[in-house]
């Protein structure tokens, strides 16, 4: 199973009944495993949870913490980016250049790297010498 068809199978899984958008996210840690996520929303917004975010939290729970390829797709016109928020959240277990895919289900995507998702990320490195 590619990255991009792991993606597109947890997005039928997603619980977006307000939005009726559904998102799919997998990532490849560094370990080889494919970890997956979809969308999770509450009707108490923005208390839900991103694909990508959910993803992370499967690999992170399997014992793995760095990803290496991350793919996400959505039934949009273009393909969707993930969100600030998941944006920073990728750029803690990814390095700068890993690969971002991210699909529509038309088959239309566009890939990025997490350093040009968010350029100028926050990392250890701004917290200093810290004990």
């Amino acid at each position: 199973m590619t990255l991009l068809s792991a993606a597109r199978a947890v997005r039928e899984n997603a619980h977006a009944p307000y939005s009726r958008f559904k998102v799919g996210a997998a990532i490849r840690g560094a370990d080889g495993a494919i970890h997956v996520g979809c969308n999770v929303e509450n009707i108490a917004s923005p208390e839900g949870t991103c694909a990508e975010a959910g993803a992370i939290a499967a690999m992170v729970a399997a014992g793995c913490r760095e990803i290496v390829e991350v793919a996400v797709i959505a039934d949009g016109p273009a393909p969707v980016t993930p969100c600030g928020g998941c944006r920073q959240k990728l750029a803690e277990f990814a390095r700068p250049d890993v690969p971002v895919t991210m699909a529509t289900l038309s088959g239309e995507a566009l890939t990025m790297t997490v350093a040009e998702l968010l350029p100028g990320a926050f990392s250890a490195a701004h917290m200093g010498d810290r004990p």
